[in-house]
């Protein structure tokens, strides 16, 4: 199993300890290491345990500030399509980000690595 260390080094971006700590990380791997299937990622499997994980403390870091502002922790949020303030406003396309049956995964940039990944070990072999 990866270390958070080497999780880390792979993604400085998640470096602060007191954003995403030590147990968080440990925990997806966990939960990543019972449904990813290592014969089926073969030597991408601790790539896909990063962007699992990756993904998911994205997830929790939004819940963490929702409830620290005084709103529910947990909520659905999806990617801004549309947004008014006072003159200016600002809208995106994230239809051409997303793919069309990733659900939950359209929510990170690590879950669509993650989608894309699960996407080509999923294929299975080719057969001629």
């Amino acid at each position: 199993m990866p270390t958070p260390a080497e999780f880390r080094a792979a993604f400085p971006e998640f470096v602060d300890a007191t954003i995403y700590t030590e147990p968080q990380i440990e925990f997806w791997f966990s939960v990543a290491d019972k449904l990813l299937n290592a014969d089926r990622w073969y030597d991408l499997i601790d790539q896909g345990k990063f962007l699992f994980t990756a993904h998911h403390l994205v997830i929790a870091v939004r819940d963490q500030k929702a409830a620290a502002a005084g709103g529910v922790a947990g909520g659905i949020q999806g990617a801004v399509s549309s947004k008014s303030v006072d003159k200016v406003s600002v809208a995106y396309d994230n239809a051409r980000a997303q793919y069309e049956d990733a659900g939950f995964w359209n929510l990170t940039t690590y879950g669509l690595q993650y989608w894309n990944l699960v996407r080509m070990v999923g294929a299975g072999g080719i057969q001629l």
